[in-house]
């Protein structure tokens, strides 16, 4: 998995995070308010995460990331279920923490949180930089010679 996309998959559970406190705890307001704020960045997760399904799944991609955005949801519900009365207690101030942080931010911020996947989200390591400095090419000249008999 490529950095970008771990970043949109961070930031999908984060976004379901938020909606399901949202729904449960009656804070679609604020939920409203994060999505417009982050509009633009949301938006390019969202398309990163796409490409992820559609380059490792082919034409099944979209079946499958639709199967992922609900496992994710329901993974959220469980968690609201599990916690009780004190799930908005625990969650609510989510909003307040990510609307503190700039636009660029987002993914950063949702890499830190502590949000269960229900796929296995790791990155490939980070290709070895280039070494600096020019390179010469290598260059193969074949000489003909004539011999004069």
């Amino acid at each position: 998995m490529r950095p970008a996309e771990k970043a949109a998959f961070d930031v999908t559970a984060l976004k379901s995070r938020l909606m399901v406190t949202a729904l449960v705890c009656s804070s679609q307001e604020r939920y409203n308010a994060f999505v417009t704020r982050y509009r633009a960045e949301l938006l390019r997760n969202d398309r990163a995460l796409q490409a992820y399904f559609n380059r490792v799944f082919g034409r099944r991609g979209q079946q499958l990331r639709d199967e992922y955005t609900t496992q994710l949801a329901n993974s959220e519900s469980q968690n609201g279920l599990s916690q009780g009365s004190l799930f908005c207690q625990n969650n609510v101030p989510l909003f307040d923490k990510v609307m503190a942080v700039p636009e660029q931010g987002l993914a950063d911020f949702a890499a830190g949180q502590a949000i269960a996947q229900p796929i296995a989200v790791t990155p490939c390591p980070a290709a070895p930089a280039p070494k600096k400095g020019k390179a010469k090419a290598k260059t193969v000249s074949s000489k003909s010679t004539k011999s004069a008999t």
